[in-house]
C-alpha cells in the first residue's frame, strides 16, 4: 500500500490535543475524544498515561480508530490521567519519533506534553540548545520545549514551564501531563483553541467541544489567551504568566479547520459558516439555477448563500467519505484521475443547468479546475464560484501546513486570471471585511484586528525569527508587513 492524498489542494489542518484527569476510563476516553478530534490531524495519533506510579505510552502512525480501537491497545494504558495527541506534521517529518504526546524523564519525574500550534523561532532555539549539549531525538518543534523545561532553573515544574514558554515564539495551546497535574496553557495571543469540560467530577481538556460532546462531558469554558490552567486533586488553580495583549484568534478556525458542530470561543461553527455564505450571497451575488456545495467544507456556506439568495441547494457534487489517505496501489493513470476519488458529480441535477459552486476556499486552484470541469463534462450549462474566505495569498506560521506562497494561485494571479485559470464563468471571494461581518464584528480593534487572518492580510501577530534568519528571507518579512 501506498500513501495517496486526494485532497492535496487543501489546507492541512494542524494537531488537536485532549486530556483527562481523575477518571478510572481515562485512557477510552482520551482514544474517544482524538476520534472526535480527527479532522484536525489524520498522520499519526498517541496517548500518555499515568496511574500513580508510572507512566505508559502508546503512539501509531495512522487514524485512532486504526490504531486504538483494539482493546488491548487501551488495556494497555493504565491509570486516570492521560493526554492524547492527533497529527499533521507542519515541523517535523511523518516518523514514528515526532508522534507526540512526547515524554521526558526530568530529575522531578516524568513529564509528557502534546502541542496544537507551530513555534516560529524553533530553530534558533534548537541550535543554541544544541549548542548547549542538548541532544533532540526528533524533529518536531515540540521537543524544543521539553529542552527548555531540562534546562530551566527554576524551582518547580509549573515555574520551569512558564520559564520556557517566555522563550518561544509563535501559536500554542498545550496540554502536559505530570506525576501530579494535568496542564493546560495558551499562547498569550490565543490563536489555536483549548477548552475545559468536566466528566464525573473528572476535568477535561480538548481542542473543541465536539471532543467533550462525544464522551458527554459538560463544557465549562474556553482555556483564555495567556491563561494556564493547572489541575492537580485538589481542584483547579488558573494561572496568568503573561501580560495581557488583545486576542488573535485564527479566524480560518471558523472558515474551514473547527468541526461545524463545536462551539468556538463562544460561537458555533456551523452558525458563522451559513453566515459566512449569506454575506458572500450579498458580496458576490449570481444569477444561477441551482448552488452547489462543494462537499464538505463548502456545505454550511452553501446553505447560507442559498438561503439568502432564495436560490435552490442542491448536492449536485456527492462526496465518497471511504477515500483514506492510502489507497490501491496508486498507478500513473489512478493518480490523473485526482478527484474523481473522492468527489463525482449527480449529472441529472446539473444536466443543462447553470450553477454557482459555493468552497471553503481556494489554495492552488488545481483541484477547483478539476471540480469545474466535472460539473462541464456532467452537462453544466454554466459553472460559476464563489469563495467563503478572502483570496489566500500567503503562508500560515502558526501550526497549519499551507504551501509557501509562490504556490498560492491568488498571490501570482488576480480574480479574474484565477477565474481563467480554472475555467469558471464567474468568480467571487467573500471580502475581509465580510469575512468579520459574518463573525459580528469590526475588521479592527484600534490598530490590531480582532483575529489572526495573515493568510489573507500577511499581518502577522508574532514575530517570523526563524523565517527572518533564512536567506533572504528578511527581504520576503518586508514584502509581507
Amino acid at each position: 500500500m501506498v500513501a495517496y492524498n486526494a485532497d492535496d489542494d487543501h489546507f492541512r489542518d494542524e494537531c488537536g490535543v485532549f486530556g483527562v484527569f481523575g477518571h478510572t476510563d481515562a485512557p477510552a476516553l482520551t482514544a474517544l475524544g482524538l476520534h472526535a478530534l480527527q479532522h484536525r490531524g489524520q498522520e499519526a495519533a498517541g496517548i500518555v498515561s499515568f496511574d500513580g506510579s508510572q507512566f505508559y505510552s502508546e503512539r501509531h502512525i495512522g487514524l485512532v480508530g486504526d490504531r486504538f480501537s483494539k482493546p488491548d491497545v487501551i488495556e494497555r494504558l493504565q491509570g486516570s490521567r492521560t493526554i492524547g495527541h492527533v497529527r499533521y506534521s507542519t515541523a517535523g517529518g511523518a516518523l514514528l519519533r515526532n508522534v507526540q504526546p512526547l515524554f521526558a524523564e526530568f530529575a522531578g519525574g516524568g513529564f509528557a506534553v502534546a502541542h496544537n500550534g507551530n513555534l516560529t523561532n524553533a530553530r534558533k532555539l534548537q541550535q543554541q540548545l544544541r549548542e548547549r549539549g542538548s541532544i533532540f531525538q526528533s524533529t518536531s518543534d515540540t521537543e524544543t520545549i521539553i529542552h527548555l523545561i531540562a534546562t530551566s532553573v527554576a524551582s518547580g515544574i509549573v515555574e520551569r514551564l512558564t520559564d520556557a514558554l517566555h522563550k518561544i515564539e509563535g501559536a500554542y495551546s498545550l496540554i502536559a501531563l505530570t506525576e501530579k497535574k494535568l496542564i493546560g496553557v495558551r499562547d498569550p495571543l490565543g490563536v489555536r483553541p483549548l477548552v475545559l469540560g468536566q466528566l464525573d467530577g473528572a476535568h477535561v481538556l480538548a481542542s473543541e467541544t465536539c471532543a467533550l460532546d462525544i464522551i458527554g462531558a459538560d463544557f465549562v469554558r474556553d482555556v483564555e489567551p495567556g491563561e494556564m490552567l493547572v489541575i492537580t486533586e485538589d481542584g483547579i488553580r488558573s494561572h496568568r504568566p503573561f501580560s495581557d495583549k488583545p486576542s488573535r484568534f485564527c479566524i480560518f478556525e471558523y472558515v474551514y479547520f473547527a468541526r461545524p458542530d463545536s462551539m468556538v470561543e463562544g460561537r458555533n461553527v456551523y452558525a458563522v459558516r451559513k453566515a459566512i455564505g449569506a454575506e458572500l450571497s450579498r458580496e458576490a451575488p449570481a444569477d444561477v439555477d441551482l448552488v452547489i456545495p462543494v462537499p464538505d467544507s463548502g456545505t454550511p456556506a452553501a446553505v447560507g448563500y442559498a438561503q439568502a439568495s432564495g436560490i435552490p441547494f442542491d448536492l449536485g457534487i456527492v462526496r465518497n467519505h471511504y477515500v483514506g489517505r492510502t489507497f490501491i496501489e496508486p498507478t500513473d493513470a489512478i493518480r490523473h484521475m485526482g478527484v474523481k476519488l473522492k468527489l463525482n458529480p449527480n449529472r441529472l441535477l446539473l444536466e443543462g443547468k447553470s450553477v454557482v459552486l459555493v468552497d471553503d476556499s481556494i489554495v492552488r486552484g488545481t483541484t477547483s479546475k478539476k471540480i469545474v470541469q466535472m460539473v462541464r463534462d456532467a452537462g453544466a450549462r454554466e459553472v460559476h464560484m464563489r469563495v467563503a474566505s478572502p483570496p489566500t495569498k500567503d503562508a500560515c506560521y502558526y501550526g497549519v501546513d499551507t504551501p509557501q506562497r509562490d504556490k498560492l494561485i491568488a498571490s501570482r494571479q488576480s480574480i479574474d486570471e484565477i477565474a481563467s485559470s480554472i475555467d469558471v464563468d464567474s468568480l467571487g471571494f467573500l471580502s475581509i471585511d465580510g469575512l468579520y461581518r459574518a463573525l459580528g464584528e469590526a475588521r479592527r480593534n484600534g490598530d490590531l484586528p480582532q483575529f489572526c487572518d495573515a493568510c489573507f492580510t500577511s499581518d502577522y501577530p508574532t514575530p517570523l525569527t526563524d523565517r527572518s534568519e533564512n536567506a533572504g528571507a528578511r527581504q520576503r518579512l518586508v514584502e509581507i508587513g
